[in-house]
């Protein structure tokens, strides 16, 4: 069992930090998931006998990294679920563009998904299939080669934020199904879950879960930009 690097756990709620290149859940390939990892650290950890619940409430693709929560209790699961539906949920994405890009902005998109080719495409509104997708962006050093973007999903598409890099002519580092020149060397895609902020489940309070990017050498252009967390800035260290 590989390694798992939990960020927050509580009675009703258990957040990891989601290596790139591991399934959110069990998929065709066989291959062992997050879901599968979290489920044996509950085991372990509590030393719970049986088989141990957790509810999937969000998903993050195969080659993204990032905060990934679960619900330890079907209560939890069900308030996480619901206040991601409600849109009570903010989630923050860094991500690494080829190319140099400035400024800010909104995208509204209409998106519908190939599920056959695992594939999203923007298509015009109307389209019978296709959900809306809404995502902000901001430009938090921009680079010849290289741009450090700050993204916001203010709906949960398929594919919505690496869609609106590549939209923006500038894709993801890595990611070849949108436009990206080569491969990184993990097989990975340049986008991080940065940070989940959800009212808490069963608490009067908001629960912030955070994790920093991988220390790998395509990351190394966020190393000592701040973001905004809360109240306040966060200064993304090496």
């Amino acid at each position: 069992m590989s390694a798992l690097e939990v960020l927050w756990c509580d009675n009703h709620v258990l957040a990891i930090q989601k290596p790139a290149g591991l399934p959110s859940v069990p998929d065709e390939s066989g291959d062992e998931s997050a879901l599968d990892l979290a489920r044996a650290w509950v085991k372990q950890e509590y030393n719970k006998p049986g088989d141990v619940f957790l509810g999937v409430v969000h998903r993050l693709d195969r080659p993204v990294s990032g905060v990934l929560c679960f619900g330890r209790t079907s209560k939890g699961s069900a308030r996480l679920t619901e206040a991601l539906r409600e849109r009570r949920v903010q989630k923050t994405y860094l991500g690494v563009v080829q190319g140099e890009l400035t400024g800010e902005g909104f995208l509204e998109q209409s998106l519908l998904k190939d599920s056959s080719r695992n594939r999203v495409n923007v298509v015009g509104e109307g389209t019978e299939g296709a959900r809306l997708a809404r995502t902000r962006w901001r430009v938090l050093r921009s680079g010849v080669q290289a741009s450090l973007l700050e993204l916001e999903p203010l709906t949960g598409r398929s594919h919505q934020l690496r869609v609106a890099c590549a939209t923006l002519g500038a894709p993801l580092l890595g990611d070849l199904k949108y436009g990206a020149q080569m491969a990184l060397p993990d097989r990975s895609v340049a986008l991080h879950s940065l940070r989940f902020l959800t009212p808490h489940p069963s608490r009067e309070e908001q629960l912030r879960i955070e994790c920093r990017p991988p220390r790998t050498a395509w990351w190394r252009i966020a190393t000592e930009v701040k973001v905004l967390s809360g109240g306040g800035l966060v200064e993304l260290e090496p």
